[in-house]
């Protein structure tokens, strides 16, 4: 978009930025954004909702004691997993006998915030992804051969943790925690944006096609900027452009690499 010229400290002047997270995940991305001169528009993509089946949710919590780690991918999997939890009545013994490992910061506070302030007991060093959680996992003394995992995810989940790990050895169990779908009255909310937007922010997969299935208009010129490789291959999929995916996969990652765009004309 044309407009002001770009000042000190806030290059992101004559932007305009539609953010695509929940309203209770976007307000950092958002206010970031704006921060830094960017008028940003605030429509959520996906919601969250229940499995269709819970049982093999409910079944794999009951088995917690028998586990050697529990894997989050997202603060999404921690709600699911903590609200089920609560309602199966899991004793808080046979959560503390399971190792935690999270993706990333956004998801290691939502497990302490949700989980009584219990830290996680392994992080990525930098790459926020299912790659580097693999890798850090792959990396712990002793390995992962024989070790039993739990990973509770969306429906819509890939396979880049699970395949290093059963390579190695380990039993992965995958189980579908929270169904991500399209946020009702998607389509009306983004009518009238095309052509008014200079870009999107994506955060996942699910958002990427709820977006491209819902855009009033020609998905080719529409710029993309993602968390994560995966969100990046499924807007490049779904015929958007990605211009900057961000390094770390996190929010401040993805204000940090919009801020290094070149100002519009």
């Amino acid at each position: 978009m044309c407009g002001k010229q770009p000042a000190a400290g806030q290059p992101l002047v004559g932007r305009r930025i539609l953010v695509t997270r929940r309203l209770e995940q976007s307000k950092t991305l958002a206010d970031g954004l704006r921060s830094l001169g960017a008028e940003v528009v605030v429509v959520p993509a996906i919601e969250v909702a229940l499995p269709e089946d819970p049982g093999p949710l409910d079944r794999a919590l009951a088995d917690l004691g028998g586990l050697d780690w529990l894997i989050f991918t997202s603060a999404n999997a921690v709600a699911a997993v903590a609200d089920r939890i609560r309602v199966l009545g899991v004793g808080d013994e046979d959560l503390r006998s399971v190792r935690v490992a999270s993706v990333g910061p956004s998801t290691s506070r939502a497990f302490v915030e949700r989980f009584g302030g219990r830290p996680v007991d392994l992080e990525p060093a930098g790459d926020y992804q299912a790659t580097g959680l693999a890798a850090a996992l792959l990396a712990e003394p002793g390995g992962v051969a024989g070790l039993r995992f739990l990973l509770p995810t969306s429906d819509r989940a890939g396979d880049r943790l699970t395949v290093p790990l059963r390579r190695q050895g380990a039993q992965v169990t995958v189980v579908v925690a929270y169904r991500t779908l399209p946020a009702p009255g998607l389509a009306s909310r983004l009518r009238g944006l095309a052509g008014e937007i200079d870009l999107v922010c994506l955060a996942s997969p699910s958002a990427a096609s709820a977006v491209a299935a819902a855009w009033p208009g020609p998905l080719e010129g529409l710029k993309a900027a993602v968390i994560g490789d995966e969100t990046g291959a499924a807007a490049r999929a779904a015929g958007m452009y990605v211009e900057v995916v961000a390094r770390p996969s996190t929010a401040a990652g993805l204000i940090a690499a919009i801020s290094g765009l070149t100002p519009p004309p």
